[in-house]
């Protein structure tokens, strides 16, 4: 497999995992993580001892993509040893599925499974887990964003309490935490450098309009011809809009997101790894489910919404001690969202300057004013108390005056409520002015009369109104 040496990952959490110790092992994305776990559970396995008509060790994963990497990367560190694997993932035909039913039934010695499909299978009673000897979580925080929580402890339910549990994250948020107490026994831990991308990434921020990323895109694309590029997107609908537009352009390009068969995402990724499909536009359906080691450039299209997923997506690159690049496009309304991307990885991200031919884009308050110290006047938008209240004192009152304070709220308001950018610099704002008003006679809209309701109308002899419909 050629294999020089081990990374801080495998280097810390491959001798616990040979001692038997439950362990929970937080790293960056593109670290070795899946070897981390593999390396060892397949050495314990090749020695013998553990049955061979049952399932010996279960490894979760969140996708489709990953579980079909994981396999992979199984059949390749066991190929001359005598450990069998079977995957379990949904999108498929009734003959794979049939083939994974078989495997369950069997035996084998790994298993590695989606939550979902690996429910669906135990639902039809022929799946046995009573002799599982270890349980692995990979990308576990990322099964827990995906609300995977309930699916997992109904698996855990059925396995044995004697076992080995292996947990790995990139992150390790509160959940993963309260996971972790629920699942593992006297864990040993190890963290290396959470959250944080690789040091090789070189990162950059644009900041732009909406209207101006599918310019600034071409753009980068004409400045470096694309090879190997991801561009993430935040909406199915955003990335079958960019994939038919660069195709235009006469790139090769395709599109990954969950609205495609499991047969087309296979082909994609295929065409992808062979070279085929120079820019693959995706939305964070593979932000973990990918292990390519030459992908040039990652570009968000989108800030993400979770500054976490900002490092998966970006880890994509720079993979097994290699060099890339990382641009995102901040749009006029994104602020905040790069804001915590930044706050999570403790860096402020350089900014690009754009190409003369696009324009300038949004401005951008210094960070100190971006952190959202600001004073109680500032935060009420410098608005005095009569503008709040619409000059009540002109006939806001209650009661009799109720219409006509309205009337005049609305008039403040559109002299003093003008909308503006989230990141538009606050120092360049001046102080809005209500114009005073003459009187709430004069200003407030007529209003109509409202009639009172006394009950059913009646007749002057006494009796009740009588119905519309004629009478015979």
């Amino acid at each position: 497999m050629n294999f020089q040496e081990c990374t801080p990952i495998q280097e810390q959490a491959i001798p616990p995992a040979l001692e038997g110790r439950d362990l929970i092992a937080v790293a960056q994305t593109g670290t070795g993580k899946t070897a981390a776990y593999l390396l060892p559970v397949i050495d314990i396995l090749a020695d013998g001892g553990y049955p061979d008509d049952a399932v010996n060790c279960i490894v979760m994963a969140p996708t489709r993509e990953l579980a079909q990497q994981i396999d992979q990367q199984m059949q390749g560190f066991s190929y001359f040893m005598p450990v069998s694997s079977v995957a379990i993932y949904g999108g498929t035909d009734g003959k794979t599925f049939e083939a994974q039913k078989r495997g369950l039934k069997m035996g084998a010695d790994v298993v590695i499974a989606t939550p979902g499909r690996l429910l669906a299978h135990m639902q039809m009673g022929y799946v046995d887990l009573s002799r599982v000897s270890f349980f692995i979580l990979d990308e576990a925080d990322r099964m827990l964003d995906m609300g995977f929580f309930d699916d997992i402890m109904q698996i855990v339910a059925k396995l044995p309490k004697e076992r080995q549990t292996l947990m790995f994250s990139a992150t390790m948020p509160p959940k993963i935490k309260q996971l972790a107490k629920q699942i593992l026994t006297d864990p040993v831990e190890v963290k290396i450098a959470i959250s944080k991308p690789a040091e090789k990434i070189d990162q950059k921020v644009y900041r732009v309009y909406e209207r101006q990323k599918p310019a600034l895109l071409s753009h980068l694309f004409r400045e470096t011809p694309p090879d190997r590029v991801i561009v993430f997107s935040s909406s199915k609908q955003k990335v079958k809009e960019l994939t038919r537009d660069l195709k235009r352009r006469n790139l090769q390009v395709a599109e990954m997101h969950s609205d495609l068969d499991q047969t087309t995402r296979e082909k994609v990724m295929l065409d992808f790894r062979a070279g085929r499909v120079k820019v693959l536009i995706a939305t964070d359906i593979v932000s973990r489910g990918i292990d390519i080691d030459d992908i040039s450039m990652v570009i968000n299209y989108d800030v993400p919404r979770d500054a976490e997923d900002y490092v998966h997506r970006i880890g994509r690159t720079a993979r097994a001690a290699r060099e890339g690049r990382a641009v995102t496009f901040v749009g006029e309304r994104e602020g905040q969202g790069l804001k915590r991307i930044e706050d999570l990885i403790e860096k402020e991200i350089p900014r690009g300057e754009m190409p003369a031919e696009l324009g300038e884009g949004p401005a951008e308050r210094p960070r100190g004013e971006r952190s959202g110290d600001r004073s109680k006047g500032e935060r009420s938008g410098d608005r005095s108390k009569g503008a709040r209240g619409g000059n009540r004192s002109n006939g806001g009152n209650r009661g009799k005056g109720r219409g006509k304070g309205r009337g005049n709220r609305r008039q403040a308001a559109n002299t003093a409520d003008t909308p503006r950018s989230a990141d538009a610099p606050r120092s360049a704002e001046k102080p809005a002015v209500v114009q005073p008003v003459e009187s709430a006679e004069a200003t407030a809209a007529p209003q109509k009369k409202k009639r009172r309701y006394h009950g059913p109308r009646r007749r002057k002899n006494g009796n009740k109104a009588a119905d519309s419909t004629p009478q015979n």
